[in-house]
Order: structure tokens, then C-alpha cells, then sequence
């Protein structure tokens, strides 16, 4: 029997906590054929969207995939996000949450940046620092 992954839980989890603690949950995406969120907002071939109850209606963070509508400029969408598309899911209040490592999806990183981390990422200011956690 295959290992079932643990991502889909772990996107359940963040997910969960960042609406207990009153938080906004963002949820970061590699856009690839598969994926079918709204193309004008697409940056570098990724999208971050705010999954939160207010912003999005008849969320369902399944196994496989995350199912949504979504209202971007005043018009409704469905997005479809396979849940291999997924980058992270983190708060956008203080970037707490987990990026998922590329190539493996039972392993993460999470947290503040660590100090082994290189000074120059590469990734935008806005997003946040994270760390390996084994």
C-alpha cells in the first residue's frame, strides 16, 4: 500500500488554526495545467490566494485537490488547485505556517528563518522567512 501523504492534512491543519486564532490563511500556489485560478493574477507562475471564510465561499481542502469560488475584481471564479500545486499555507498577519519543500511532498518547512538560511533569498520581501524542521 502507498504511504499516504501528509500534506493535504497538514494544509488542514494550518488552515484550522490560523481561523481559530483569527487569522488570515494565504495559500501559495505553483500554477501549472492542472491548477484553474483567474490567469490575470498570476505572478512568476504562482498565485497566493486568501483562503479565508470571507473571502471565499464552498471551500473544500480535499485529499487530492482544494475547491473554491473566489470573487477577484467584483467576478466570481471557481478555482481547482491540486494539492502537488501547493507551495505553503501560512497566516498573512505574522507568515507563521508551512512551505512545502519542491519534490517532496511529506516534507516541510515552517516557522522563522533560520540561521543556516542564505542572507539573500530569492523570494519577494512580502513573503515569509521559513525554516527546515525534521
Amino acid at each position: 500500500m502507498d504511504e499516504l501523504s501528509t500534506k493535504p492534512y497538514l494544509i488542514r491543519a494550518i488552515y484550522e488554526w490560523c481561523t481559530d486564532s483569527g487569522l488570515t490563511p494565504y495559500l501559495h500556489v505553483r500554477v501549472d495545467d492542472n491548477t484553474r485560478v483567474p490567469q490575470a493574477y498570476i505572478r512568476n507562475g504562482e498565485i497566493v490566494l486568501n483562503i479565508s471564510l470571507q473571502a471565499v465561499s464552498q471551500l473544500q481542502l480535499g485529499n487530492e485537490e482544494v475547491t473554491c469560488s473566489g470573487r477577484f475584481g467584483g467576478v466570481s471564479h471557481k478555482l481547482f488547485v491540486p494539492i502537488d500545486a501547493v507551495i505553503g499555507i501560512y497566516a498573512k498577519e505574522n507568515g507563521n505556517g508551512l512551505v512545502f519543500q519542491e519534490g517532496g511532498s511529506n516534507k516541510v518547512s515552517s516557522g522563522d528563518r533560520s540561521e543556516d538560511e542564505p542572507p539573500d533569498s530569492p523570494h519577494p520581501p512580502t513573503r515569509p522567512h521559513l525554516r527546515v524542521v525534521k
